[in-house]
């Protein structure tokens, strides 16, 4: 109560701090750097990290991209590859003049070396960048490039796609926000009982969520991911505890004439609910930081902060401005439009053996589901993209021209012998989908005298320590054929050299697929043992926790199951992120139904306490459920990022899904398991006596 009051007096105060501090907390977020490239969140130790980071040290090369040049003549080709050397942190250019002068005939190459970089009337060049795939300058020398080229020219590889994520998600984020706010407003105002509250919900949670992009900056950088979507999620996961604040304070009203002391009375008896609340949820995140995928680390730690500052804010900020406000609000009061539900859930209550049934029918169709769909997920971050972007555009040519869908690079220990690398050579285009390998002796070594060929092609693909090879492959980036693929060619690297690193887009993407894999299972089993304590602890109670996590699960079961049943494929970290996000978000709806129904259960059976609880209960799951849906659904059908679309629309689904379970099948749970939970929970022991059903229902 000391906290509440002390809120209450300061509440001025409390208001010029939040209002000061947004100044910081908006130059902060300008200034901190957004990652959009996922394989970044790659382990250090992988092999395929390691070899990235020995390509850097000892060729000065990071980014690699090839250029496809349609229907230009040859004297113009070679103007623009001089062009693009010229472009800053690009490192070397190779193209057939890098061998040859372009008065000699591209014919006279090597068979092998002109069908490699001919196809046509199309030239491709391969561009090195002396800069991560990633880094700001990288992005820069990428839209550089392309101004430097026509229509004529596409531009592939990794430092393409994320120059063009981060063009669209510049471009939308802030609709993001203003479509979430829209939206979750246009909710509250039909569900709530005042016309203006929602908009001072907004208010405070808006101080809360600039807090939290603002602190990011000392993180140092944020996936893209994390900054598209933190702002929705933690308006969409914190209006709860707004709205327990507005009912309580009215609540208090009509016993406590004085505003300022109803308020501290309803902080007082808010703080516990919102604290216990918010806990389940921030668990939910925190699971995220146990992937060895970093990313779920940047996500997690991102949001969970959120949802703390949003507290912070729900018992500071909103009560400052509720009693700012306090005469316009009361005045713009009106009817709920939510009617009474006792009537509705005396009858769910009455045929509870139904929903009983329905629960056992649905978990088998919902597990094979959701199963299948953690099988059917996607990692190739270009099925993210529109298909008219430029990064799409251009691997579709490179493919459809060159019958190239992912390129390999080999680094081998420099002082293996040429007819060793010759022989590997040959091993390695045996493998199926594998179009050629390029290196010194693989495929000029043979016919050209190496004294021949140019310093600058030596040392593009030579150093001290390692010799460079590209390897070409039909098989696009992360499938089933191409990580076969990998598996084929790392075996026969190693019997030539042990020593050896495949490295480049699909062998990192290989190994993001494997780390994934094994973090769904780590995460999901740390998100429900935590949340199965927490529950414990605060329903003090063993058997509960079983029972409302089995009910969220189903609803998490459903709502990942339906994308496999309609044909759909998600990205790979959508499944990860909603099971932890939807059971941390939503359990706190069957947790404020169990808790009234405890507190029932010591005067009625368990059919009317379930009954009272869900009708007492129930409007308020309505509303959060409504709000954290529409908060999502309207940037999920916005967003042309499929990944953020899909993780939205996940969310949306999922707040209804988990609110229809928690009307429906918790009661039945709650019945059926009547006396065990009074037997197994330790306030109900006491204080409840498993006595006969009443027939009142």
């Amino acid at each position: 109560m000391k906290f509440a009051k002390s809120a209450v007096k300061h509440r001025i105060p409390i208001l010029i701090a939040a209002v000061l501090l947004m100044l910081p907390s908006f130059y902060c977020m300008a200034h901190t750097r957004i990652n959009y490239d996922m394989l970044d969140y790659l382990p250090a130790d992988m092999d395929t990290v390691k070899g990235q980071d020995e390509l850097m040290e000892d060729f000065g090369k990071g980014a690699f991209s090839f250029i496809v040049v349609e229907g230009m003549p040859v004297s113009e080709v070679s103007a623009l590859k001089s062009r693009i050397e010229q472009v800053d942190h690009v490192e070397t250019v190779l193209w057939y003049d890098s061998i040859s002068d372009v008065s000699v005939p591209m014919e006279l190459l090597p068979d092998k070396l002109y069908n490699a970089f001919n196809s046509g009337d199309a030239t491709m060049m391969a561009v090195f960048f002396d800069s991560a795939t990633s880094a700001d300058v990288t992005m820069d020398a990428i839209r550089e490039i392309r101004a430097a080229a026509d229509s004529r020219c596409f531009v592939s590889g990794m430092s393409a796609l994320v120059t063009d994520l981060k063009d669209l998600c510049e471009a939308e984020e802030p609709t993001y926000v203003g479509l979430a706010v829209i939206f979750a407003c246009a909710a509250m105002v039909l569900l709530l009982d005042s016309w203006l509250v929602p908009f001072v919900f907004l208010l405070s949670i808006g101080v809360a969520i600039m807090f939290n992009l603002g602190s990011n900056l000392s993180f140092g950088e944020i996936s893209y991911i994390t900054k598209a979507l933190s702002a929705v999620l933690q308006l969409a996961v914190t209006m709860d505890y707004s709205i327990f604040l507005w009912h309580c304070y009215n609540e208090k009203l009509r016993t406590i004439p004085d505003s300022k002391e109803a308020m501290a009375a309803a902080i007082s008896d808010t703080l516990l609910s919102v604290v216990g609340s918010s806990t389940t949820t921030v668990a939910g995140f925190a699971a995220l930081c146990f992937m060895t995928f970093t990313l779920g680390r940047d996500l997690g730690l991102v949001m969970a902060k959120g949802v703390l500052l949003g507290v912070i804010c729900c018992v500071t900020v909103l009560p400052a401005l509720i009693l700012l406000l306090n005469k316009p609000l009361q005045v713009t009061r009106h009817r709920s439009l939510i009617p009474d539900m006792t009537s509705f859930s005396r009858k769910i209550c009455g045929i509870f053996p139904v929903f009983l049934l329905i629960f056992l029918l649905l978990i088998p169709p919902a597990y094979y589901g959701y199963k299948k769909t953690n099988k059917e997920v996607y990692y190739d971050m270009g099925q993210c993209l529109p298909r008219d972007i430029q990064y799409v555009v251009a691997n579709e040519k490179l493919s459809e021209t060159f019958d190239v869908a992912s390129t390999h690079m080999l680094l081998v220990d420099s002082s293996l012998s040429s007819s060793d690398i010759r022989q590997m050579t040959e091993d390695m285009e045996n493998i199926p989908g594998v179009k050629y390998v390029l290196g010194l002796e693989s495929v000029l070594g043979s016919e050209v005298p190496a004294e021949l060929l140019p310093d600058k092609i030596v040392s593009t693909l030579k150093s001290g320590r390692w010799e460079l090879l590209l390897i070409n492959s039909e098989y696009k980036v992360a499938s089933n054929e191409v990580n076969d693929q990998i598996d084929s060619l790392n075996a026969i690297l190693k019997r030539y050299d042990p020593s050896g690193m495949l490295i480049g887009e699909a062998p990192c993407m290989k190994d993001m697929i494997e780390t994934t894999d094994h973090d769904f299972k780590v995460v999901n089993a740390v998100s429900i043992a935590a949340i199965f304590i927490i529950i414990a602890i605060v329903e003090k109670s063993i058997s509960l926790p079983f029972i409302l996590i089995a009910v969220i699960e189903l609803a998490i079961f459903i709502n990942l199951g339906l994308p496999h049943y309609l044909g759909q494929s998600l990205p790979f970290i959508a499944p990860i992120c909603i099971s932890t996000i939807q059971l941390g978000a939503t359990v706190d709806y069957a947790i404020l139904m169990t808790t009234r129904y405890k507190a029932e259960r010591r005067t009625k059976s368990s059919k009317e306490s379930a009954a009272a609880a869900l009708a007492v209960s129930l409007p308020s799951i309505i509303v959060s459920g409504c709000g954290l849906f529409a908060a999502t659904f309207g940037v999920a059908v916005y967003s042309d990022m499929d990944i953020i679309s899909s993780m939205c629309m996940l969310m949306a689904r999922g707040a209804i899904i988990s609110v229809l379970m928690v009307a429906f099948i918790l009661p039945a749970m709650l019945i059926l398991c009547d006396k065990v939970i009074i037997a197994t929970t330790l306030d109900m022991r006491k204080n409840v006596k498993p006595a006969a059903e009443s027939a009142a229902l």
